[in-house]
């Protein structure tokens, strides 16, 4: 007689290629069995019935920063994995520009530092920095999940020229390591900014116009042909809109081994709510989307791959610190591991995806492409049994009083959603059911597939 430690059965499983009604089992933390377990041939300890319900993967949102250790006012682990496991995220990657990880001392300080504070899984990035491409061979071999470059000095993370940038990505390409890539060219960016600042401007409309679309298009441009020419791996982080996407589709069919992020601000929020929210909606790039039919672009371009992938760029303030001065010197950045699967799951209920697209593009892909899908990422015989009970047909409304996250508010509040995570399972074990987190802080840290 088969052991098995959890069985969830007759739920319909979803994967990339399709769903099917099948009994899931679970020993030692990884799927053992997808098919039918009767109860008379299997010794199980604990039964989840799930008939009516879909089975989908743990979600894998490969752009977090937590701001632990750095800035823990703003975010930590135990809260944000905490918003991550009730949402149904399983694994994150996760850079704090706090205190960035630049050598392997300090990724071998953070992994310590980070024992028992985290909720679900997590790798961990590294930051690059211009002259210092001498540490990737040395950081991707310790195990870092992927390098984050700037191509503008943000948060204080200084930025990459073209130069600069071709030396960093010709060194990942000598071990295969993979970047991503925040894309907004300086000298545009800065332009911007001194003409503003010289009108007196302090208003919410300063954020797309200083961080424009062109700031944003140059730069990925030349991020992508120089992917292509140096034979590096790379994601574009947070394509705002269809323009950008375009030249990397491009660059891609020329043969760039070039990914392109997207995330739920560009599809779901409007330029304009700068003007009425101010730094609530101060993030960059900025949202593009000034109709339903740039929304529905955005949608069209996830689905058919043109997007590759998505991810949160969870980034958090509380309201009080995005109200702590000037809208140019707040903090950029939105909470949003409380919300993504939510807002995919209504996706797929109104059409704009199919449940096989939200299992893809959440939980498949950014595992494929950060070197996790030996364990995580999908439905299949051997994977981490990261699974998640869903009710498609379940509504909800998204409020600030259900956010965990130290932000305290979501951009999305008052936005009534189709389909609810009812219970998240990480390697089996039940972290998450009803809003809540269950248990203790059993995560632990993935190291990148360099470290294999």
């Amino acid at each position: 007689m088969t052991h098995f430690e959890l069985a969830i059965r007759n739920g319909t499983v979803v994967t990339p290629q399709g769903r099917r009604r099948a009994d899931i089992g679970v020993s030692g933390g990884r799927i053992a069995a997808i098919g039918t377990i009767a109860a008379a041939d299997h010794d199980v300890d604990h039964v989840v019935d799930a008939d009516g319900l879909l089975v989908m993967p743990g979600g894998v949102d490969t752009h977090v920063h937590l701001m632990d250790p750095g800035d823990p006012t703003r975010e930590d682990f135990p809260t944000g994995t905490a918003a991550a496991a009730v949402s149904g995220v399983t694994t994150i990657i996760e850079h704090s520009h706090g205190r960035p990880v630049r050598s392997v001392a300090d990724l071998e300080e953070k992994v310590a530092y980070l024992a028992d504070r985290s909720y679900v899984d997590f790798g961990l990035a590294a930051h690059a920095w211009p002259g210092a491409s001498g540490e990737v061979a040395r950081l991707w071999a310790a195990g870092v999940a992927f390098f984050k470059v700037f191509t503008c000095t943000t948060h204080g993370i200084a930025g990459h020229d073209a130069g600069a940038l071709r030396a960093h990505l010709a060194a990942t390409a000598e071990v295969d390591a993979v970047s991503l890539l925040h894309c907004e060219d300086e000298s545009l960016t800065a332009a911007a900014e001194a003409l503003l600042r010289e009108e007196g401007r302090e208003d919410g409309a300063i954020v797309s116009a200083w961080r424009n679309r062109d700031a944003e298009l140059v730069a990925a441009a030349v991020a992508a042909l120089l992917v292509r020419k140096t034979g590096a791996r790379a994601t574009v982080a947070h394509v705002s809109n269809p323009e950008v996407a375009s030249y990397l589709q491009a660059e891609r069919a020329r043969g760039a081994r070039i990914n392109a992020e997207g995330c739920p601000q560009y599809f779901l929020l409007r330029e304009a709510e700068a003007l009425e929210h101010g730094a609530l909606r101060k993030f960059t790039p900025p949202a593009r989307a000034r109709s339903t039919a740039d929304e529905e672009e955005m949608w069209a371009l996830l689905r058919h791959g043109v997007l590759t992938h998505m991810s949160t760029d969870h980034a958090p303030s509380t309201r009080e610190q995005k109200a702590a001065g000037s809208i140019w010197d707040v903090h950029f950045g939105l909470p949003g591991l409380d919300s993504t699967y939510a807002v995919l799951l209504d996706a797929a209920a109104r059409g704009s995806l199919s449940y096989e697209d939200v299992a893809r593009v959440y939980s498949d892909e950014p595992a494929r492409i950060y070197g996790l899908d030996g364990r995580k990422g999908r439905i299949a015989v051997g994977r981490d049994a990261d699974l998640l009970v869903v009710d498609p047909a379940a509504t909800h409304t998204l409020s600030d009083e259900t956010v965990l996250s130290k932000a305290g508010w979501t951009p999305f509040a008052g936005r009534t959603v189709t389909g609810r995570v009812l219970q998240t399972y990480l390697r089996g074990r039940l972290v998450a059911a009803d809003g809540a987190v269950v248990g203790g802080r059993g995560g632990g840290f993935l190291a990148g597939a360099g470290a294999r």
